[in-house]
């Protein structure tokens, strides 16, 4: 230990050193001067889906040819079959961002006064629960020679590292069937994909859900960046508002892990309608729910055809509209429920239909 601290674990408490703080944490109240953070976790993610979609939409007019081998679509199949022009998109978008960040007021709280003792504090509880269970697993005296010898790195490397990753990836994802995607486990990416999943799917299984609000969304036969949050108010609010209100409040994020958890959320969402298939792109990397992921769940194909990727033509009927529901992140619940499809099935199904 050192002269501060002779023993890690003193009667029923701990005694740690000094803490040190990582790289990624300010200890200051607020990360940008005067703006409160509770501001920054609602502006952020706004900013972040404008210049993303403005980044895509510039490539999209941009008429650079090397882009063509990368899009899902040509540029003019936007135009013709798309039922919502491009202003009417934009003008639902702003209403949602209006509409969230009103209710993102009435949401965040306060965020606690940051300090040096509140983490000392909170480390010491951590500690102590470490030395209930290292002493549970172990034994008392092995779990008192591992908690000596390694207590006080433990302690640090939990609640610096461990805790705050945990919070992040589990309220993104979490499964079982850890070869389906990256091995990241996460409580606020799973709840955030488990409520997406059964909501969205609700929204395909009862007719009256379909016809009255997702069918907004599915206007957009080809998807595009700006799509991404084109939605019936009732649905941006139950979908996409309440079930990152929920994530949150269950994993007890803090507002600056809202901010990352938001923005990346955020970003993923834009990503996954950009109408492109990027080899080097980062968030299509990370998941395989991407952006042909999702374009095959919008998919629209011939009845006589073996609906190739780019081919449209009259008569045209949906192909994966019962298919591919998981968003944002990963696609464990396709997968383990039976409503993943890949290009390989829309494939087999065409050959079906050629030979019937």
């Amino acid at each position: 230990m050192n002269s501060t601290c002779p023993f890690f674990v003193i009667g029923k408490t701990v005694c740690l050193s000094p803490v040190r703080i990582p790289f990624y944490f300010s200890l200051h109240q607020n990360m940008f001067g005067d703006i409160p953070d509770t501001y920054v976790a609602l502006g952020a993610p706004v900013l972040a889906f404008w210049l993303m979609s403005l980044m895509f939409y510039c490539l999209d007019i941009s008429g650079w040819r090397w882009l063509d081998k990368y899009r899902i679509h040509e540029s003019e199949e936007v135009k013709s079959k798309n039922l919502a022009t491009l202003w009417e998109v934009a003008r639902a978008v702003i209403f949602q961002n209006v509409m969230q960040a009103l209710i993102g007021f009435a949401w965040l709280a306060e965020p606690p006064v940051i300090s040096v003792a509140r983490c000392q504090s909170e480390m010491e509880g951590l500690g102590r629960t470490l030395v209930l269970v290292v002493r549970g697993l172990f034994g008392e005296e092995t779990g008192m020679k591992i908690l000596e010898q390694w207590g006080p790195g433990m302690t640090h490397w939990l609640y610096w590292w461990v805790i705050p990753a945990a919070q992040i990836f589990f309220a993104m994802w979490v499964s079982f069937k850890i070869w389906l995607d990256l091995p990241l486990m996460s409580l606020p990416r799973f709840t955030v994909d488990t409520w997406q999943y059964f909501i969205h799917r609700l929204m395909h299984t009862n007719q009256y859900l379909y016809r009255k609000v997702h069918s907004v969304h599915h206007k957009l036969y080809v998807p595009y960046a700006l799509g991404a949050l084109y939605n019936h108010p009732f649905e941006a609010l139950l979908m996409d508002t309440l079930g990152v209100i929920i994530a949150e409040q269950v994993t007890h994020l803090s507002v600056r892990q809202t901010i990352f958890f938001l923005v990346y959320g955020m970003c993923k969402g834009v990503d996954d309608h950009c109408g492109y298939n990027f080899p080097f792109d980062p968030f299509q990397l990370i998941s395989r729910s991407n952006s042909d992921y999702h374009d095959i769940h919008h998919q629209v194909c011939p009845f006589t055809t073996t609906c190739p990727r780019k081919q449209y033509l009259g008569g045209v009927q949906a192909v994966g509209i019962k298919s591919n529901f998981s968003q944002p992140h990963f696609i464990h619940w396709d997968v383990l429920l039976g409503t993943r499809m890949t290009r390989e099935d829309i494939q087999k199904r065409g050959q079906k239909v050629k030979t019937t």
